[in-house]
């Protein structure tokens, strides 16, 4: 096995989640729904009163479905397709951890977006002359936003600001690429 190929499996491993939780939660739905309907089995072989509903009846019922307004079958019919196809669509695609890679030769270098949010807030602040405090910035997928609240009575200039963050994420080389927006609120804060 290749070095490249090595080197991508665990970059794929370290920046994609399984979809484990989901499945565990379907499962457990379904054996608990399971486990209803034994109980309610044994229930009415027993002759005891239902937990909820006979199966009997609730046969009858399903088959009485019919005799409910054309509109609700179809939202009905519309909500639980929707369900399905979501649950189709995330059974085939994989969960994103918040996680980019930094382009190296001889390793795979992988780096938290909590890690660079706190680098570009910094230089951020350092570019407005404020402090860090009054600086957030989250990282998603592609984009990263900072948001800073001036002082009362300073100005921030935006355009040194967005260099500064630009010209970070440039020397960072992340993948996949940051796009970045810088938001200054218009109310300052005092002692910032």
């Amino acid at each position: 096995m290749s070095t490249k190929s090595t080197y991508s499996r665990i970059a794929r491993r370290e920046t994609h989640s399984p979809r484990s939780v989901l499945a565990i939660v379907l499962a457990v739905i379904l054996i608990l729904a399971a486990a209803y309907a034994v109980i309610e089995i044994i229930l009415a072989i027993a002759g005891q009163k239902p937990l909820l509903v006979t199966p009997g009846n609730a046969a009858k019922g399903l088959v009485g479905v019919n005799t409910l307004p054309v509109w609700i079958l179809i939202v009905a019919g519309i909500i639980l397709a929707l369900i399905g196809l979501w649950l189709i669509i995330a059974s085939f695609t994989s969960g994103r951890r918040a996680r980019h890679l930094i382009h190296t030769d001889r390793a795979v270098t992988v780096i938290d977006n909590e890690v660079i949010a706190s680098a570009l807030a910094r230089h951020a602040s350092y570019a407005a002359n404020t402090d860090p405090d009054n600086t957030r910035v989250s990282v998603t997928h592609n984009r990263a936003v900072v948001e800073m609240t001036p002082a009362t009575g300073r100005d921030v200039d935006k355009g040194r600001v967005q260099d500064a963050v630009d010209e970070q994420l440039a020397a960072y080389d992340v993948s996949p690429k940051l796009r970045s927006k810088i938001d200054i609120k218009k109310a300052g804060k005092v002692g910032a």
